[in-house]
């Protein structure tokens, strides 16, 4: 193709930035492409003349940059994608992301009746149906350290986004030593931003109108500041931490605060999400929703440095009226055309306000993950996916752009990818199917026995299920990878389980034995350290301490190195396995909640807990 030729594709859509860019470097002599891939002085980095839009539409240089041409002067490649590490989120019929994976892969409807035993719901308009979640009053404070009293005027906003912010960081592995892994620049630990989308105030509301009514409790704080902040202080996070407003694109609009701070080194990894609640019954009307979800963003040479699994990656990111719209280079690679918006999220979730935002990225991830287009309203897809190419038989990543819109002139915009691994080097096929030591142990840790006893119970049944589902059961990649889960990436809690099991039957067996009988017999065993008694030795508090753990695994001591963890000793083992050949972790189920209603007008009560729904 001649230049023309190329910017005619590029202006009309066949052809996005980088591929325009990478075919004129390859057309034209070094010095006259050298313009094309280098960024100019100031924040814009657009060739003139190329976009359509002006430049000021693009408040940070446009991600994704390209090697420069052979011989130039052009300064060093610089990858300003984000990967999607951690994904959660609680929809209307749709309790976690397979629900909610298969309500947007299958066109459900997910309206019903106004909720008979909602608190503070029963003057709503009989009739009226919406989009609504279960167990919105109910909260786990044990797992959290809350106290009840306290937990009762949290709104449950709050609540509910600090259970799915938790449940999104398990899944991105960053509540264990992980979690004090990442550092910033200049050596903070625990950098995770946080930024939350939400807009309504009806908790606070409601415990208004109690006051008028008479009551005089206290009252819940009024102020969004409680969402990011929980979160922040719970984990002693060391990133900005922020809550935002902006409708229907709140959400969208947090993303793309927490990839600009991504982008300035402000934190090393962001948690970023939004959450809406109907909980007054003026706001009840007919199509509105609710809904919760949160992504774990890093910096993708972070993630594939630190072996994270990754979902999607975020390629571009925009917010204000100066937002771009509709399918511009970049928003969708040739010939796919994928597009969430505030529209399609609606069909499936209702007029969801704060959440719309991330209710439409998470889907978007999704369908990149599974490779799956929009189906029609209401209709089953299992049509196949193909990817485009660039012209000379290179096949482009699938990609699908988020637009949010709302009355009031407020927009956001992101662009998701698909993630393409890269292929395995010579080699390393057999480092992979080398699984020697990394059989267990298999740790779980909860705050109460009731809680390991039903997380021991859920990691069993995932398990019968991923073997059921195809996976060999003596496959020592399922269970390399969620041992390695389990030690890395979970918090270490004061009720600890240990087992040692060869494959994955005896695995699911041990563990269904001490849900039953709080007993694991001869391959696990237990600790119980909420009383005290912890690490009596106090080697925590001596130095030499690392280099003696890490004595033990490289000598295979594994059994010495969970006696040590079972009393107290704080294993870090990330550094114990920074040289593991073992891939991505696995993804085992997160932890279980334990909740029980919890509300302005209810004294707590021990009783009445349910566990989350997987």
């Amino acid at each position: 193709m001649d230049e023309r030729e190329l910017l005619t594709r590029f202006k009309d859509g066949t052809l996005d930035r980088d591929q325009a860019a990478r075919l004129l470097a390859a057309a034209r002599a070094p010095a006259a492409g050298t313009d094309l891939v280098r960024r100019p002085p100031g924040p814009y980095a657009e060739p003139p003349g190329l976009y359509p839009e002006p430049a000021a539409a693009y408040p940070y240089p446009e991600p994704g940059t390209v090697p420069p041409p052979e011989g130039s002067v052009a300064g060093p490649v610089v990858d300003d994608r984000y990967a999607v590490v951690g994904l959660a989120g609680h929809y209307p019929l749709a309790p976690d992301l397979h629900a909610y994976w298969e309500n947007v892969r299958t066109g459900r409807d997910t309206s019903s009746a106004v909720p008979v035993d909602r608190p503070g719901l029963s003057p709503a308009a009989p009739g009226r149906r919406g989009h609504f979640l279960d167990g919105v009053a109910a909260f786990d404070p044990e797992f959290f350290g809350i106290a009840p009293a306290e937990a009762a005027l949290i709104d449950p906003q709050e609540r509910l986004f600090l259970e799915v912010a938790w449940e999104a960081l398990e899944d991105a592995g960053c509540t264990g030593p992980r979690l004090d892994a990442l550092t910033t620049a200049d050596g903070e630990r625990r950098a995770v931003g946080v930024f939350v989308g939400v807009s309504s105030h009806d908790y606070a509301l409601l415990a208004a109108e109690a006051w008028a009514a008479g009551a005089r409790g206290t009252p819940p704080d009024g102020g969004h500041w409680g969402l990011p902040g929980r979160l922040a202080a719970l984990l002693e996070l060391t990133g900005p931490a922020q809550a935002v407003d902006t409708a229907e694109c709140s959400a969208l609009t947090a993303v793309h605060l927490a990839v600009g701070a991504l982008r300035r080194g402000e934190c090393a990894a962001a948690v970023a999400g939004g959450v809406e609640l109907l909980l007054h019954p003026s706001r009840v009307r007919d199509g509105a929703g609710e809904g919760v979800g949160a992504v774990v963003l890093k910096p993708l040479h972070a993630a594939l440095a630190d072996g994270d699994r990754v979902h999607a990656l975020i390629r571009d990111t925009a917010s204000g009226r100066g937002a771009p719209r509709g399918n511009r280079p970049g928003a969708a690679a040739a010939g796919t055309g994928e597009h969430e918006t505030r529209g399609t999220t609606a069909r499936r979730i209702g007029s969801a306000g704060a959440v719309t935002g991330i209710a439409a990225l998470t889907a978007a991830v999704l369908r990149v993950r599974h490779e799956a287009p929009a189906p029609g309203d209401g209709e089953d897809t299992q049509t196949p996916w193909p990817r485009s190419d660039d012209g000379t038989g290179r096949r482009l990543p699938r990609t699908a752009t988020v637009e949010i819109d709302t009355d009031g002139g407020c927009r956001a915009r992101a662009v998701v990818e698909e993630y393409e691994a890269p292929e395995p080097v010579a080699g390393q096929d057999a480092r992979e199917e080398d699984t020697r030591g990394d059989d267990g142990p298999f740790l779980l840790s909860a705050p109460t026995p009731g809680h390991l006893a039903a997380t021991a119970r859920r990691l069993a049944d995932w398990l019968s299920a991923t073997v059921d589902g195809g996976h060999p059961a003596d496959g020592r990649s399922l269970l390399a990878g969620v041992a390695r889960a389990l030690r890395t990436g979970r918090a270490a809690m004061p009720c600890r389980l240990a087992v040692r099991a060869p494959d994955v039957p005896r695995l699911v067996a041990v563990l269904r034995r001490h849900a039953d009988t709080a007993a694991g017999g001869d391959e696990a065993d237990t600790a119980d350290l909420r009383a005290g008694g912890a690490d009596p030795l106090g080697l925590n508090d001596v130095p030499e301490t690392r280099d003696y753990l890490a004595a033990l695994w490289r000598a295979g001591r594994h059994e010495q190195l969970t006696r040590l963890w079972l009393g107290g000793v704080d294993v870090d083992w990330v550094a114990l396995e920074a040289a593991s050949p073992h891939g991505a972790p696995a993804e085992p189920p997160p932890s279980v909640l334990l909740r029980r209603p919890l509300w302005l007008d209810r004294a707590p009560a021990d009783g009445a807990r349910t566990e989350q729904a997987p």
